[in-house]
C-alpha cells in the first residue's frame, strides 16, 4: 500500500539523520492506473527478493544528502521477466548505491504483463515507465534535480523497457492526458544492463541519448540484444560504451553475488561512465569574457 504523501523536506531530514537516503513512494496516477482504478487497492505480494501483483504503479524516491547532491537523477527499472520485479538487488539496493554518490534514484514498480492471470499488456508496462520518466521530470524542482540530467537504468526485462523508452516512440498516454503527460518521457542517458530481446520500433541517430551497456558473453538470453544495441549506436555514430564480460551468465546485477572479480568491479565502470558524462558533479559555470 502507498504511504501517505508528506513533505520531501521532512522526509529527507528524518532519513538523513539516520544516515540513510531519504525514501518516499508516489503513485504514478492519483487514483490508480487509468482504466484499472478499481484494482488500485489490491495489495502487492513481496517475498525474499521479489514483488508481484503490481496494480497501482509507482515510483519510490531515494534522495541523496543535499550536501552531496549532484542534480542528476536515475529512474531504475528492475527485471523479472515481466512476471515479477526484483525489487531488492535490481531496485532498492541500486537506488541506495546511487544516492550515496549524490544521485537521486527512483525505483519503478510497473505492471507485469506475463504474470499469471494478469489483465495487463506490454503497452501498460511501457505506459508506466513513460509516466515515471515524465513524473520525475515534472517534479524536478521538488526533488532538487536538473530536468535535463534524468537517466534510466534497466535490468533484463527492465532493460527492455529502458531500451524502448530511450529509442522508440512513446505509447499514447493512458486516461485523460494531464500536465505530466505534456512533459518529455525521453531519458537524457541510459544504462542497459543485460537487456532482454523484447523491443519496439527503434530510431537511433547521432543525437540519441548516450548509453552504457553491459552483459556477460555466456548469457544466452541477453548478450545478443546488448550487442544489437551497440551495433545500432555504432552505425548511427551515437555515444555508446559497452562492457561485454567473458562470463557471468544472467543477472549479475551489481556484482554482489559472484566470484568473478571483473563483475565485482562493474559498479566502478558505472561510476566511471557517469563521471565521464559529467553527471556526478555540478556543471561548471560557463566562462563569458567581459
Amino acid at each position: 500500500m502507498m504511504r501517505p504523501l508528506i513533505g520531501i523536506g521532512a522526509i529527507a531530514l528524518a532519513m538523513l539523520s539516520c544516515g540513510a537516503s531519504a525514501q518516499q513512494r508516489y503513485p504514478l496516477w492519483a487514483h490508480g492506473a487509468p482504466g484499472f482504478e478499481d484494482r488500485a487497492d489490491i495489495p502487492e505480494q513481496s517475498q525474499d527478493y521479489w514483488t508481484k501483483h503490481i496494480n497501482n504503479p509507482s515510483i519510490t524516491a531515494y534522495l541523496p544528502d543535499p550536501k552531496n547532491a549532484t542534480g542528476t537523477a536515475i529512474v531504475i527499472l528492475p527485471g523479472g521477466g515481466h512476471e515479477l520485479l526484483v525489487t531488492t538487488t535490481e531496485g532498492g539496493d541500486v537506488a541506495h548505491w546511487l544516492a550515496d554518490k549524490g544521485v537521486a534514484a527512483f525505483v519503478v514498480r510497473y505492471r507485469l504483463f506475463r504474470e499469471k492471470g494478469t489483465p495487463y499488456t506490454e503497452e501498460d508496462a511501457r505506459a508506466d515507465v513513460e509516466r515515471a520518466m515524465r513524473t520525475v521530470r515534472a517534479r524536478a524542482a521538488e526533488f532538487h534535480i536538473d530536468p535535463h540530467r534524468i537517466g534510466v537504468w534497466g535490468f533484463s526485462a527492465g532493460g527492455e523497457l529502458a531500451r524502448m523508452v530511450t529509442l522508440s516512440p512513446p505509447v499514447p498516454p493512458q486516461g485523460t492526458p494531464d500536465a505530466i503527460d505534456r512533459v518529455s518521457e525521453k531519458p537524457d542517458f541510459s544504462i542497459l544492463e543485460f537487456p532482454g530481446p523484447l523491443h519496439a520500433v527503434e530510431h537511433v541517430t547521432a543525437d540519441s541519448p548516450p548509453v552504457l551497456i553491459s552483459a556477460a558473453n555466456d548469457d544466452k538470453c541477453c548478450s545478443g540484444p546488448a550487442v544489437d544495441v551497440l551495433n545500432e549506436y555504432r552505425a548511427a555514430h551515437a555515444s555508446v560504451e559497452m562492457h561485454l564480460y567473458a562470463a557471468g551468465g544472467h543477472a549479475f546485477n551489481m556484482g554482489e553475488d559472484t566470484p568473478l572479480v571483473s563483475l565485482q568491479h562493474w559498479p566502478e565502470r558505472v561510476t566511471d561512465w557517469l563521471s565521464d558524462q559529467g553527471l556526478l558533479y555540478h556543471p561548471k559555470p560557463v566562462f563569458v569574457p567581459k
